[in-house]
């Protein structure tokens, strides 16, 4: 620590006995917590090391004896598990996201945000209230407007409800609203429509929290397994969370569980490193949305 520079426990208070044991309590639950979150994802990956016959040993090893990994190669050729088919519709589930994310909801944030929409209050509580509804109370009714507009079994399952994310929305608004309407009242005398002033001036001032929903979206795209096997009903059109949820997990096919672990490895390892190499931008951009001023 720089001389002149304290932080909220200082050396004198470690002098107390309270202060002490307060501090190693802490220090002892943040460590739990670390291990507790570190344990599934590291005897996965151990577990995808192992023969089939270590695999099922008694009592269970946590460190493999030998580092099998061709276990790896044989998740990709050894038991038609089509994976890349499976990232491939992920991939393109998640960009249609995106567009979507951003096209829509981020004009009607705009619009709520920065131009005279009639009964805006109103309009915006509507939209924030439905964070209020359980998810599964509108499962059934989303596959029966999409079965009706006959959207089943394509990606516009998954684009056009991408498209009515309300939790989105308030993160952008929020973020819109701290914008100047000087520098857009600007834009506009120069000439600028509301949507050039949208593409040129809110876009690029609001990366921070757009780069927090791209990571957003892509956490909820590779996890979401069960919405789409509601949706999808060819194997060829599963992401991947779904295809390894039927084909791999709850699979009665000969797979060794070894196999099934270098699978999951794999699968859950995107969005780990997704996670660690921006989440100073995530933080950055969620804690900006939520303070105005």
């Amino acid at each position: 620590m720089k001389q002149g520079e304290r932080g909220l426990i200082s050396q004198h208070d470690f002098k107390k006995g309270s202060v002490k044991f307060g501090y190693t309590l802490m220090v002892l639950l943040i460590v739990a917590i670390a291990v507790t979150t570190i344990y599934p994802f590291l005897n996965t990956f151990f577990g995808s090391l192992k023969t089939r016959e270590e695999f099922f040993t008694f009592p269970p090893t946590f460190f493999p004896k030998h580092w099998i990994w061709k276990n790896y190669d044989d998740a990709f050729n050894s038991f038609d598990l089509p994976l890349l088919t499976f990232l491939k519709n992920t991939i393109f589930i998640y960009m249609g996201n995106v567009v979507c994310s951003l096209l829509f909801i981020g004009l009607a944030a705009y619009a709520l945000s920065h131009l005279k929409v009639p009964f805006k209050r109103w309009v915006t509580l509507f939209f924030f209230s439905t964070l209020l509804i359980p998810p599964a109370t509108y499962i059934v009714p989303n596959f029966l407007n999409l079965k009706s507009l006959g959207m089943i079994n394509t990606y516009w399952a998954f684009w056009l409800p991408a498209a009515a994310n309300a939790y989105f929305m308030l993160l952008l608004k929020n973020f819109f609203d701290g914008i100047h309407k000087e520098v857009l009242e600007a834009a506009r005398i120069d000439g600028a429509s509301e949507f050039k002033s949208f593409i040129r001036i809110a876009i690029p001032l609001s990366m921070p929290i757009i780069g927090t929903l791209l990571m957003l979206s892509f956490s909820t795209t590779w996890n979401d397994f069960y919405w789409p096997s509601i949706v999808m009903t060819d194997k060829s059109m599963y992401p991947l969370a779904t295809g390894i949820y039927r084909y791999v997990v709850y699979s009665n096919s000969v797979i060794p569980w070894s196999v099934r672990f270098a699978v999951l490895t794999m699968a859950m390892l995107p969005p780990v490193l997704f996670f660690l190499i921006f989440q100073k931008f995530m933080i950055r951009g969620l804690s900006v949305s939520s303070v105005k001023g």
